[in-house]
């Protein structure tokens, strides 16, 4: 592999805001061009399917899912050019390391995952990987509130919003998220 065509994608947004169909659609264009693909996802994310990642429309591509990022290097198959990640705000820090050696051995590294947490705060290593990424792809979803840009994620408790010490993790889908624009994204305390 040739490093200096090594890059890093970072595909990011809100929750329901096309992350995972934009990364399938990254993925379906380099399987036309006949590139070696490996795709990998947090085993805590099992919403969908446990070997795919699967957007909430309902696109999916194969993947392995992984407990730590350290598993990539593992797993990693010698005549792969293409590496992807979904949901990477759930894998511990070493994704970021992980990434950069990806993209320094010379391949494409596609990485998507939400920004900011229910909160609105930088979420895990996803903030140092658009840093260091040669793009950044920031999508928006539709605010469920007025229908504006939503750039947020708001997490619902029993059709509420959560409280700011309610934990930052708890994976799942449109029956405890929206996406909201600035103006109507609430965190109580």
């Amino acid at each position: 592999m040739d490093p200096r065509r090594g890059s890093v994608e970072i595909i990011t947004g809100s929750m329901f805001c096309g992350k995972t169909d934009e990364l399938i659609r990254r993925l379906r264009r380099a399987k036309i061009a006949r590139q070696n693909i490996q795709v990998f996802k947090p085993k805590i994310d099992n919403r969908y399917a446990e070997e795919k990642v699967t957007s909430h429309a309902g696109s999916e591509f194969d993947a392995t899912p992984i407990e730590t990022a350290a598993d990539i290097r593992t797993l990693l198959d010698g005549d792969t050019t293409v590496v992807a990640v979904d949901e990477a705000q759930f894998l511990d820090a070493e994704i970021v390391p992980v990434v950069n050696w990806l993209a320094d051995s010379g391949l494409r590294v596609i990485v998507a995952g939400l920004d900011t947490d229910f909160r609105g705060e930088p979420f895990g290593s996803m903030p140092q990987l658009i840093a260091q990424a040669e793009q950044v792809n920031k999508l928006h979803a539709i605010c469920m509130v007025c229908g504006k840009d939503a750039s947020r994620t708001q997490r619902l408790v029993n059709g509420q919003p959560a409280n700011y010490n309610d934990p930052v993790v708890i994976v799942g889908a449109d029956e405890l998220y929206e996406a909201r624009c600035r103006e109507h994204h609430e965190v109580p305390n």
